[in-house]
């Protein structure tokens, strides 16, 4: 065995079994940002994006995403959610999207946050794109997990 959870002894590619571990509350906190040209982010900022209220949008968009990432990523599995808050920043230069996911669980809930991330300032881009096609989605990243084996873990800077 080389070690991984989701690579079997024959170099195979599997799920982990997690019907052994305990359920414990799992928070994961993912991050990342939108850059756009200034009259964009204003129209954003408004609310008068060409089809609409651009947030509002991306913050569905991301709840949905997250209930759907054992859908879409091949390993992970299908959790029931207890939360997912979608929370946007204006920045100078863009818009900083902020998800948190919770359950009460035997996995954690990383991945939940970070596909919430994604598809909400991918959704931004969809919105805004009329106005600025070269948005730049960019640092998506884990900043902060609590729960299970491993216990708290936060990113520095975060």
């Amino acid at each position: 065995m080389n070690g991984l959870s989701h690579i079997d002894s024959a170099g195979t590619a599997r799920m982990v079994d997690v019907g052994g571990k305990p359920e414990t509350q799992r928070v994961a906190i993912a991050r990342g940002v939108i850059r756009m040209n200034t009259a964009t982010l204003q129209a954003v900022r408004e609310g008068n994006g060409p089809k609409g209220d651009v947030l509002g949008t991306a913050r569905i968009a991301g709840i949905m995403a997250a209930k759907k990432t054992g859908d879409l990523i091949p390993l992970c599995h299908p959790l029931a959610l207890d939360a997912v808050n979608i929370d946007f920043a204006f920045t100078q230069s863009g818009v900083e999207c902020t998800a948190t996911a919770s359950l009460t669980g035997r996995t954690g809930v990383e991945m939940e946050a970070l596909t919430a991330v994604s598809v909400a300032l991918l959704t931004v881009y969809d919105m805004a794109k009329a106005l600025d096609k070269g948005m730049v989605i960019e640092g998506l990243r884990l900043v902060e997990k609590r729960g299970g084996k491993s216990g708290p873990w936060r990113m520095e800077g975060a």
